[in-house]
């Protein structure tokens, strides 16, 4: 009888070492920079929730605008990445993951969802929870469109003095 073969690991197989060190090492750069965008996102979220204060129970317009804005931006940044800047293989992670990923706060719009709630603003709370919905849904559409057609209308542009 002969005994099954011992299962082969990935650490000491050479090729894959190698392989892992090949990808390990081409992440370190764009975990970098999604941190560096992080950093600067959530600074710049945090300005604007410092600047504009929120009482319990109003509407939380700092959050939404930040949110809906950020959106925005994202729909504006995946058109510019995937169609002007495709070369720049740090650029969407930077400002779509990192810089974008920071700004935008979802997980304070829960929070101010349950300070509504719990101020007894229910009506608040749920236009808020739809508005945010509805309205980043849009956003990321319309900054998406918004820069399709600024694109387009600037190739006819170029294309029209040529």
């Amino acid at each position: 009888m002969s005994q099954p073969a011992a299962p082969v690991d990935a650490g000491l197989d050479p090729a894959t070492s190698a392989k892992r060190t090949r990808l390990g090492s081409s992440r370190v750069p764009i975990f970098v920079v999604i941190s560096a965008g992080g950093v600067l996102g959530a600074l710049g979220r945090y300005a604007i929730l410092t600047a504009w204060p929120l009482s319990p129970g109003q509407f939380p317009w700092p959050t939404w605008t930040v949110n809906i804005s950020g959106c925005w931006l994202i729909g504006v940044v995946m058109v510019l990445a995937t169609e002007v800047f495709t070369g720049r293989r740090l650029l969407r992670p930077f400002l779509g993951v990192g810089v974008l990923g920071g700004y935008t706060t979802f997980s304070t719009y829960i929070a101010d969802i349950d300070r509504a709630a719990t101020a007894d603003a229910a009506g608040i709370a749920l236009v808020y929870l739809a508005t945010t919905q509805i309205g980043a849904m849009l956003a990321v559409w319309s900054g998406a469109t918004t820069t399709e057609w600024v694109l387009g209308a600037a190739r006819s542009g170029k294309a029209g003095k040529r």
